[in-house]
């Protein structure tokens, strides 16, 4: 399992994908999800199956609070075509702790996700 190549460009998909998360850039956001039916995205309220719900969601989701910094970022490569990324963040203007799990498959297109888990933390007393 040590395909340092895998990682440097999954970790550049990846940093693409965060700076388009941040900037609210939905369709860099929509291109970097694998456009397939069987594409999930499970969030802290919503569970999207298929890149179409996934697409629909982003353009009429609620937009105050995106803005975020990472705090710890873990990706591994599984393979020279397969690859999760793993991150921890605070949203910047609420302070609202998250983790966020993606899972990144090589496609003609370039790297891809294919799955994606975004839960917060339970807040801390």
């Amino acid at each position: 399992m040590d395909y340092p190549e895998v990682v440097a460009e999954v970790t550049a998909a990846f940093n693409r994908y965060e700076a388009a998360l941040n900037a609210n850039d939905v369709s860099v956001l929509n291109e970097l999800f694998f456009d397939s039916p069987r594409t999930i995205r499970y969030g802290p309220a919503e569970m999207l199956y298929g890149h179409a719900q996934i697409a629909a969601y982003r353009s009429a989701r609620e937009t105050t609070d995106l803005l975020r910094e990472l705090t710890r970022v873990e990706i591994t490569a599984w393979s020279e075509d397969f690859a999760t990324a793993n991150c921890e963040y605070r949203r910047v203007n609420s302070g609202r702790r998250g983790r966020q799990s993606q899972c990144w498959m090589r496609t003609a297109d370039g790297w891809r996700v294919v799955s994606a888990h975004v839960s917060f933390l339970p807040a801390q007393s």
